[in-house]
């Protein structure tokens, strides 16, 4: 119906526990835990959008220094960095406005572990709290007041000096998946 939410998307893949984001940037690698146990929805939706290619050539379109990186936009694909980087409309769109054309059920409220912690992996939603999709952020430094309004399903484990060095309009090269026994 017209002017009716999408419905929420549950994704399809199926959590084992042990995925590692690799984060492929264009100023370097970050290595990110995944939290299957804590946002499931939120993992399975992120190895999904990964695996597809889906982040591939995105850049990250927002930097608040002292707070968060922010990147996943489909609306930055067909732009320069530098475009993104100057805060202009791309052909798709104004970063920051651009989905997978779905969202998904929140976890901050489930999570045990939802904490923004200094290099905490969250995604990015609108005033609706089941409205994320594939915008992510990083955080830069400890950020505890979005914890009980957003959902964290990663810790970093490699490349906190990478995250510093990220803003807005660098690329994000590639996402893969791996699978790393604890």
């Amino acid at each position: 119906m017209f002017g009716m939410p999408d419905p929420l998307y549950t994704p399809e893949y199926v959590c084992k526990g042990d995925e590692v984001a690799v984060i492929e940037t264009s100023k370097g690698t970050i290595r990110v835990r995944l939290d299957a146990d804590g946002a499931p929805i939120h993992v399975a939706n992120f190895c999904e959008l990964a695996s597809s290619g889906f982040y591939d050539g995105l850049k990250f379109h927002r930097y608040v220094p002292g707070f968060v990186i922010q990147g996943g936009c489909p609306n930055t694909r067909e732009m320069t960095s530098d475009e993104v980087a100057r805060g202009l409309r791309g052909p798709d769109g104004q970063p920051g406005t651009g989905g997978p054309g779905y969202r998904i059920r929140h976890e901050y409220d489930t999570n045990p572990r939802n904490s923004h912690v200094d290099g905490a992996l969250a995604m990015a939603r609108s005033q609706d709290p089941d409205s994320a999709g594939s915008q992510f952020y990083l955080c830069l430094g400890p950020q505890h007041a979005l914890d009980s309004g957003y959902t964290v399903f990663g810790t970093t484990v490699a490349g906190h000096d990478v995250i510093g060095q990220l803003r807005a309009g660098d690329e994000i090269v590639s996402i893969r998946i791996e699978h790393d026994a604890r």
